[in-house]
């Protein structure tokens, strides 16, 4: 039996709980409340003075948090809604290389760090065409790309991809080059990996190795290991975060290959082509994009190269593209308009 005083403080123990805490809270609220950060959704320079950085949601930048390197002067930081606007006191280089540090906050308080790369802005980006490449590549014919200079400008920054900017496997940034119309450029997706392979950027008779040209600029993927044979995407861009220029969609499956990723049988693939249809860098004949869409590598090999017509033409579909005889490939030159006829 409890001790008569000890059942007596029971009482006024629970009035002085309920009194000391006030108001009970309503937990509800406490739930809906705001309690994930601002989701960090990329960087961008507009102009050689400005660098924006943009969320999912309206924030703020976390003073003395935010750094450049290598190092750019800044001179002030606003907030635009979804957006930090970096003001700087110098011109970005073009093409470099920026990494940025910063920690931004939304309304309730709840905060991000992110760690980004961005790129120096180019003001004169040339109009470049994916124009002819290999992805069946032999011994002595890795594969290869070729870009075709349909206006002037500078290269610095431009970025190829394997598969699209935000769906690769491979990538390439290529070094400034002033480059006029009818220039060429080869990405040696494949090097052996020696000294003569050299990345031109003023002379275009200076690099050796496999398919080397003395009449385009020959760049090298480094540690690149080829594209792939069958079923892939490349596209070209302004930079590696920038807006596309230029892509293509190669592929020997159909809508039936696959019972997944929409008869592509990958879903990184699938994820680029759809990144290119959306971005208006490809066609596709329905609502979705299709192998199909693709053009077919098939009768393509180390010296039937995949090619557009000699006036590079483009309208963004299939037919752009035919395979050239054996031995008709032109990396560095105009193409052949010739077509291969199997036997």
């Amino acid at each position: 039996m409890a001790h008569p005083r000890r059942r007596a403080a029971i009482p006024a123990l629970l009035l002085t709980l309920v009194a000391g805490c006030g108001p009970i809270p309503d937990y509800r609220l406490l739930a809906e409340a705001d309690r994930a950060p601002p989701v960090f959704l990329g960087a961008e320079s507009p102009d050689r003075r400005t660098i924006v950085l943009t969320f999912d949601e309206a924030v703020h930048a976390v003073e003395g948090t935010l750094s450049i390197a290598p190092q750019l002067p800044i001179e002030g930081v606003s907030s635009e809604g979804t957006r930090i606007v970096v003001a700087l006191a110098a011109d970005q280089a073009v093409g470099r290389q920026y990494t940025i540090e910063a920690a931004a906050e939304d309304r309730s308080r709840n905060s991000i760090t992110l760690l980004c790369h961005l790129y120096g802005f180019n003001p004169d980006v040339p109009r470049v065409l994916i124009n002819e490449f290999t992805t069946r590549g032999a011994d002595a014919h890795p594969d290869l790309v070729e870009l075709f200079v349909a206006g002037s400008g500078n290269t610095a920054g431009l970025c190829i991809f394997e598969g699209s900017r935000d769906h690769w496997q491979e990538r390439f940034i290529l070094p400034a080059i002033l480059v006029k119309e009818g220039d060429y450029l080869l990405v040696h997706w494949k090097p052996q990996g020696i000294p003569a392979e050299v990345n031109e950027t003023a002379v275009t008779s200076l690099s050796g190795g496999y398919d080397a040209s003395a009449t385009a600029y020959d760049l090298w993927v480094s540690g690149g290991d080829g594209l792939g044979g069958n079923n892939g995407v490349l596209a070209l861009y302004a930079s590696p975060t920038g807006r596309l220029l230029d892509a293509v969609l190669y592929s020997n499956r159909t809508s039936a290959s696959d019972t997944t990723y929409d008869g592509f049988g990958s879903r990184e693939v699938l994820l680029a082509a759809t990144q290119i249809v959306e971005e208006a860098g490809w066609r596709c004949a329905g609502a979705r994009v299709a192998p199909e869409d693709a053009v077919n590598p098939d009768p393509s090999t180390a010296t039937r190269s995949i090619c557009r017509s000699s006036r590079s033409g483009d309208t963004d579909i299939a037919a752009d593209w035919h395979v050239v005889p054996t031995k008709g490939s032109t990396f560095g030159g105009a193409n052949l308009d010739e077509v291969y006829l199997p036997p």
